[in-house]
This record gives C-alpha cells, structure tokens and sequence, in this order.
C-alpha cells in the first residue's frame, strides 16, 4: 500500500498547532521503495525509519539515499556482529541500550573498516521496566549515557517505546524529567502512530508513524 499523503499533511498539521519543531520520521519498515516514493517525491520528505538492517539495505540504494539526499534513522535492535553494516548506511542510530554494543560500536569507529555514516546516536530507555523489550534500564541510564561520552559518542537523543494498551502520558512525562536531569540539551524521540500527539504534549523532538500513514 502507498503512502497516504492525506493523513501525512494532517500529521505535519497537527504538529504545527503545537508549535514546535518536531520531526516526522516516516517509519518505512514492511515497505517497498514504490509504497514511499510518492512521499518522497512529492512532499521531498528525507527523514525514514527502518527496524531491520537487511531490509534497509535492500529497498535504499545508495543512489536513492544521495539522489534525494534521504537520511535513514535505525530503530530497531542492533545486534553486535552487525554494528559495522549499521553505521555504513544509518545517519543515526537509535538503539543504544548496552555497554557491549556501545563499546562494539567505538572499536569499530576506531578501526575505520568501512565508511561510516552514522554521526548521531540516541539512548534507548526501557522506560516501562519491561523485560521483554529492549532499553536500558533507568537505574543504568545515567552510567551508559557517561560511558558514551567518554568514548566520544554523539549522543544527542534518548529514545522510548511505552508499555503497550496503557495510558503513555506517564511514560512520556517520566522521559522529560530523565532527560532534564540527564542533559536537558537532549532530544526525545518519542511518539507513534497511537500516541504522537500525547508526545507532542511533552515535547517530543522525533515522532516515530508508521501504519497511520499507510491506512
């Protein structure tokens, strides 16, 4: 299915009524590049999410990536053995939730193997304490976030995923205090299709929509 620029226009609409600078990050994952050319076309929207490396790879060329000078956000989980693949092709990154592929992601900057690509990076906060998703958890933010900057990692963002079928205002309330004790120059990534406008109520730097701009 292509992309529906109708409820696009109306989530760029409903962004400016908060009169903030928000980004839309069209989340691109399960699509091909002919469902978001239209956008990309169209709009000149450049700011995409995949969830999937190997995807990624496949539907944006290097040629589609410069041609329309298109930036790729990875948000999904970035396994280990993959971190020299990932800041080949993603501008930013971000899922990072542990010391290994903190310290897995520094080796392979130091080694210089590839290209890199990749020039920003966000925390991911388990912010519901939820043991079967990724994140770091609180407690450990503040130590994986200082680990990063001794490392020289640009770390501008942090990046959560509420509990699923519960009120996110909590959640997204509890990611502006952690950021405003952490570094208040941090941006949030935060907000879906479901909650995007709750997360504009608390400041949401990146929203992150996928199936409302493909129904």
């Amino acid at each position: 299915m292509s992309i529906n620029l109708k409820n696009y226009q109306q989530i760029l609409s409903n962004i400016d009524n908060f009169q903030r600078k928000t980004d839309l990050l069209v989340v691109s994952k399960n699509r091909s590049i002919d469902d978001i050319m239209p956008c990309i076309l169209e709009e000149k929207h450049k700011f995409f999410g995949e969830n999937r490396i190997q995807e990624a790879q496949k539907k944006f060329s290097k040629e589609i990536i410069t041609k329309f000078n298109l930036t790729l956000h990875l948000i999904g989980p970035l396994q280990t053995n993959k971190v020299d693949i990932a800041l080949g092709l993603f501008h930013t990154i971000q899922t990072l939730d542990r010391e290994k592929l903190v310290n897995e992601i520094h080796k392979s900057i130091q080694k210089q193997k590839y290209p890199i690509v990749t020039k920003n990076f966000y925390l991911q906060v388990n912010i519901g304490n939820e043991p079967q998703k990724s994140g770091i958890s609180i407690d450990h933010l503040p130590e994986l976030y200082d680990k990063c900057l001794k490392l020289n990692l640009n770390i501008i963002g942090l990046m959560c995923i509420p509990p699923a079928n519960k009120q996110s205002d909590p959640y997204f309330k509890k990611m502006l205090m952690l950021r405003d004790n952490l570094n208040p120059k941090l941006k949030l990534s935060m907000g879906m299709s479901n909650d995007y406008e709750v997360a504009l109520k608390f400041h949401s730097d990146i929203i992150r929509i996928g199936s409302l701009l493909f129904s």
